[in-house]
This record gives C-alpha cells, structure tokens and sequence, in this order.
C-alpha cells in the first residue's frame, strides 16, 4: 500500500501505535508465552504489519518533506510502477489534488479517480498531462523485450480463448 494524502497517514499512524501495542500486550503475556510457537507466530505476524506501516510511514515522510530547491529523483523499475511515481510527484511538490485538477483543467474528483486506481481509468494522453503538469522528466529509459514473456502470454490468451470457445460451444449444445 502506499500513502497517497495526510488521512491516509493519519490512519497509518495510528495502526502503527495499535500494532506496536499489541506487540508489547504478546511480549507480556504470560500465558500466551506458554505456547512459544504460537506466540512468536502472533508476534511476526504483528511485526510485519509494523515494518510495512513504518516503510509507507517513513516514504510519505520524507515527501511531504523533501527540499523543493533540488529535483527530486524517484526510481521507477517498470511502466506499471509509473503511477506511485506520478502521486509521489504530486505530494513531494506540496500540490493538492484540487491543485493538479486546477493545473490540468479537469474535476478534482477525476484526479481523485486517477490516484484511487493507480492511474487505470486514465488514457496514456491524461497521463502524460500529469507527468507534464507535474515536471516528471524520464532521464535514461532501457526497455526490455523479453520474447519468453511474449510466448507465453501468447499461449495463456490462446489457452484463454479456447476454453471460452468450449465453453460457448458446450453451452449452445445444451440448448
């Protein structure tokens, strides 16, 4: 998950004291500590929770702090990645949704809609008028053709259709 606004962190802040209570509740437990394996279980099931909050904590931290008078550099390991890349912008430049809608020249709930979905409602064009609007430059860009991958979505869309097909066929002779 990522923090995209100051709720969000407020809400990832408090989890984070819940779930560092209820570390400190299992380390005092007595009866609990009885059962060693179960015990530990609950505790690393808890302590991962914390390290995941403390991570997005500490991300969104260092954006809504970050110095403005220098760029800042955001690694983006894939074109899927390029929308957190896109709300990290947005919050490291201190603009509001309503401030990128305003600069855009569309309804802040569009916006809203692009953030909540990760950019998947927006046209490639709508996504390049966020990067503009935003000042995300891409500096060196490798793209990867990987064949293997090719192949095989080739046969799960042809598996895909097939099975469709069947589907379809079984159905129209049951009528």
């Amino acid at each position: 998950m990522m923090i995209k606004n100051e709720q969000q962190y407020q809400h990832s802040l408090d989890w984070l004291q819940r779930f560092e209570q209820s570390i400190a509740s299992l380390d005092s437990n007595e009866h609990l500590k009885a059962e060693p394996e179960r015990c530990q279980l609950h505790r690393d099931s808890y302590q991962s929770q914390v390290d995941e909050l403390k991570s997005e904590i500490t991300e969104y931290e260092r954006l809504i702090n970050c110095d403005t008078s220098n760029p800042l550099k955001i690694k983006v390991d894939s074109l899927n990645k390029l929308p957190n890349a896109l709300i990290k912008a947005r919050i490291a430049a201190q603009i509001s949704q309503q401030e990128l809608a305003d600069i855009l020249g569309i309804d802040e709930q569009r916006v809203k809609e692009y953030e909540d979905t990760d950019y998947q409602c927006a046209s490639f064009v709508e996504i390049l008028e966020v990067s503009t609007a935003l000042g995300v430059k891409f500096e060196t860009v490798t793209v990867q053709v990987d064949f293997a991958e090719i192949e095989a979505v080739k046969k799960s869309v042809d598996k895909w259709r097939k099975e469709k097909l069947n589907i379809k066929t079984k159905a129209s002779k049951d009528y």
